[in-house]
């Protein structure tokens, strides 16, 4: 592992196995595992076409930052790439609302540690669990880089293990290979329950919020493969991936759930889509199981959502969008006083859940609702005006986006389609309107913290 002084410089301290796995499944968390029967339940079995789009756009949007992370590896990724392609303002919103929503993920997933730990141990109150385990996981992320990587090395195997035995087992029970376990399958299922979109299509639309939830993360592979020794190459392989890790993670995931489990099961929502359906395949011991393997997922995506806060943090200080203290980094290239900041603030979110009035927790996480489709259209516009760049200044593209620019401004248009229907929809208004007001208020800051300076090269080359 390179180790570099305190002058601001990150180690380079992911081995390629780490960055693998990250890539695989370092942010998945409770949102597949749990959160998909919410999304099952208000959309029905269509809830896999939602999975479907939200997996597509992913894909499209990982290709065009992998386009611009090969050619110009950062820590800031996309906020770095929005700052040179758009302006500083645009980087600077971008990154701070990506700092934002992780921060916010923080006591989420802490929430959901302490909930499975206090069901064990019922004599400890639950917020004591979640405050632990977010001191315990910023440990980890201030020692160095290559013990983080070690962790989520270790994480991501469990978690890609529960997965695909899960759909193993899925797939057994739906062949009727499991000595009596009988499940109705898809068609018996739709004929039973009301067909395919029992709550029509708008449903559909509306579980795309909550699917996009569980995706959102994937891009940050950029940033951590811009701390490993072959950054480009480790990017470039990453985002080849993406295609396989969406369709076996939670296309064949979904589809099994559906698959096993009636869309209108009183239960779904409430334990959770991964356990009621190994419940309903009578797999002893299906609620301790699933609580373990959710267990192990946020305490993962807890772990690296301070990791990807404090890397957002450290950039938007190198490139002088946030004090300037929080760019200097430890002996072994650890940036502790991100780190420090971004895990206070979480764990103090964390606290508020409980002990501040009702409905301040749900207001904070209203704000982040739609911060994932903002992100993915920043890239989209960014690397429509980087790749118009590069061509001028006859760049070499190792890594290139499909049907440029056509699949670009296909994202940008979709995105821009989405948001717009959601803020017609009356139960995403208000988390559309509440991201949109926020990245409002941001952008401001922005602007007027970027008078006096100069704009990017990027920017100025591009018009």
């Amino acid at each position: 592992m390179n180790t570099v002084g305190s002058d601001g410089n990150l180690a380079q301290g992911f081995k390629p196995r780490h960055v693998t796995m990250l890539s695989i499944a370092g942010i998945i968390g409770a949102g597949l595992f749990v959160g998909s029967g919410h999304a099952i339940a208000a959309a029905g079995p269509a809830t896999i076409v939602s999975y479907f789009v939200a997996g597509t756009l992913v894909v499209l949007v990982m290709r065009m930052l992998g386009e611009m992370a090969v050619a110009h590896p950062d820590t800031g990724s996309f906020s770095t790439y929005a700052d040179q392609a758009i302006g500083r303002w645009a980087g600077y919103t971008i990154g701070w609302l990506y700092w934002w929503f992780w921060v916010l993920v923080i006591p989420i997933e802490a929430l959901a540690a302490g909930h499975v730990l206090n069901a064990w141990f019922p004599q400890v109150d639950s917020w004591i669990f979640a405050l632990a385990s977010v001191l315990l996981l910023a440990g980890t992320n201030l020692f160095s880089v290559a013990k983080y990587g070690e962790f989520e090395f270790w994480f991501a195997i469990l978690k890609v293990t529960a997965i695909i035995g899960f759909i193993g087992l899925g797939f057994a029970a739906l062949m009727g290979w499991l000595p009596n376990r009988e499940v109705s399958g898809l068609s018996g299922l739709m004929a039973e329950h009301g067909g395919f979109a029992p709550k029509g299509w708008s449903a559909v639309i509306g579980a795309f919020i909550t699917v996009m939830f569980s995706f959102i993360g994937t891009e940050a592979v950029t940033i951590a493969a811009s701390e490993s020794s072959d950054p480009s190459r480790n990017i470039a392989k990453a985002t080849r991936s993406v295609i396989w890790r969406i369709s076996t993670f939670y296309i064949l995931s979904i589809f099994v759930i559906i698959s096993v489990v009636p869309w209108n099961d009183p239960q779904l929502a409430v334990v959770g889509s991964y356990q009621r359906a190994l419940e309903i395949m009578n797999i002893p011991n299906a609620g301790f199981m699933v609580d373990l393997v959710v267990l192990v997922a946020v305490t993962s995506c807890m772990n690296s959502s301070i990791y990807i806060a404090s890397r957002m943090m450290y950039s938007l200080a190198k490139r002088g969008d946030a004090p300037a203290f929080l760019n200097k980094t430890s002996k072994v290239g650890v940036p502790r006083a991100a780190v420090f900041g971004s895990t206070l603030i979480g764990a103090a979110i964390a606290i508020l859940n409980y002990f501040a009035p009702k409905g301040v927790f749900e207001f904070l996480l209203a704000s982040s609702g739609a911060i994932a489709l903002l992100v993915y259209m920043v890239i989209a516009i960014s690397q429509l005006r980087m790749r118009r760049c590069l061509e001028r200044e006859n760049a070499e593209l190792k890594f290139r986006m499909w049907l440029f620019p056509w699949l670009t401004w296909a994202v940008i248009l979709f995105i821009a389609g989405a948001l717009a229907v959601m803020m017609y929809t009356p139960e995403h208004r208000a988390e559309v309107s509440s991201t949109l007001g926020l990245a409002i208020v941001i952008s401001f800051l922005g602007i007027v913290t970027s008078r006096g300076h100069a704009q990017p090269v990027g920017a100025r080359s591009m018009g």
